[in-house]
């Protein structure tokens, strides 16, 4: 017996998965980019806005970054050739990790490959069995697979509600940990970070915050959800970054304080036993972090777009703009094969919009969910909303 998405099937039932998976408008399909990645794509062999990236600040093809990967490439070579803890660990990735510190005002930075294994590994390195982690429902997969991985007790309060995670925690057994993304990926909305910092505390609990889609946004510096609510992180919080998103590049890392960052080193398996990202793409990450740093205009021209985004949308019919002052912008549709229908038609008409189904949001809740890049234009945006006019009117 297997289980799948939530299905219990046999190895002989595959092919009737499959194609209830397809009725029900749940089936994924690969699609292949042969351009660098922008507003603008050759997808699968056609022109295509895109508005579905992660790409937020436009960094993803600055020459910028590949003359520092190149500058990487011609010093260290392609790879890093084993794990930190063995030799891979380069003098780029020193630096970064030390820049990234310096940046956040924390004591210490840790890299990782990617922010799935990031998410794994600092939940795993200090929680087990005994223990309980308390979660968002809608928290990213990667912090689920965490907390099932660690042997932990795992409780799942309602989104945002701040009770139902009191009473969670006032009846956890073992170390308590409260785990959650900071901006939700397929909501766009923030999580209320001054109350959890305020219940951590309380209970002398570890608060872990997934900021992959906050760092390089959100902020004045693009320091995050925790600059934009104009809080400190404590001795007991652990934030999560990526730097595919904003930053441009690949990878992710674990900011925090002296302590569990120590103990990440000795005890995060997803750290010790796995080859470490290539320098050179430490290399091309400084250099987005020092764009990150000096050009707040990005952040200002998301916002811009958002904004501009928001009111358009507010005036279709037919499909409902969720509460998110992020550039993750969703449209609730509600069913699943409509919200396919409708992505399919923006493709043919050369937008990149997805539809996000169940597993990944609850059943009834399809959506189209755009996200926005700071290398928008103003007439990419409005094509985008003519495209979705065209949709609900026609």
């Amino acid at each position: 017996m297997v289980r799948i998405e939530g299905d219990a099937i046999t190895k002989h039932d595959w092919t009737q998965w499959l194609a209830r998976q397809d009725d029900a408008g749940l089936t994924r399909r690969l699609r292949v980019a042969d351009s660098p990645q922008g507003p603008r794509m050759r997808i699968d062999g056609r022109e295509q806005r895109i508005f579905c990236s992660n790409d937020y600040l436009g960094l993803a093809d600055d020459p910028r970054l590949a003359e520092a990967m190149h500058r990487g490439v011609e010093r260290y070579g392609v790879g890093a050739g084993a794990a930190h803890l063995i030799n891979g660990h380069f003098t780029p990735h020193q630096r970064l990790e030390e820049e990234l510190a310096a940046w956040l005002a924390t004591d210490s930075v840790r890299l990782f490959s990617t922010g799935y294994m990031a998410n794994l590994g600092v939940v795993g390195a200090l929680m087990g069995r005994g223990d309980t982690v308390i979660a968002d429902r809608l928290n990213h997969a990667s912090l689920v697979d965490a907390v099932q991985l660690s042997g932990a007790r795992l409780s799942r309060y309602r989104h945002g509600d701040l009770e139902d995670l009191e009473r969670r925690l006032s009846t956890a057994p073992g170390e308590r940990m409260i785990l959650t993304d900071g901006v939700f990926s397929m909501d766009g909305d923030i999580a209320p970070l001054d109350d959890l910092v305020a219940l951590a505390e309380r209970f002398d609990a570890w608060l872990v915050v997934d900021e992959a889609h906050a760092f390089g946004v959100l902020g004045e510096q693009g320091r995050g959800s925790f600059e934009a609510a104009g809080i400190a992180a404590g001795e007991r919080v652990l934030r999560v970054g990526t730097l595919g998103k904003a930053f441009g590049t690949a990878g992710a890392f674990v900011a925090g304080a002296v302590e569990p960052m120590a103990v990440l080193l000795q005890r995060a398996r997803t750290y010790l036993f796995t080859t470490a990202q290539p320098p050179a793409v430490a290399e091309a990450s400084r250099a987005a972090l020092s764009i990150v740093r000096q050009e707040g205009w990005r952040r200002d021209r998301l916002r811009t777009l958002v904004d501009g985004f928001r009111q358009g949308a507010s005036e279709l019919p037919g499909i409902e703009p969720m509460t998110s002052s992020t550039p993750i912008q969703p449209l609730l549709v509600g069913d699943s094969a409509r919200a396919v229908g409708m992505a399919d038609r923006l493709g043919e008409a050369g937008f990149m919009v997805p539809a996000i189904r169940p597993p990944t949001v609850p059943r009834g809740s399809a959506r189209l969910r755009v996200t926005l890049s700071a290398a928008h234009s103003d007439e990419d945006l409005q094509a985008l909303i003519g495209a979705l006019a065209e949709l609900v009117y026609s």
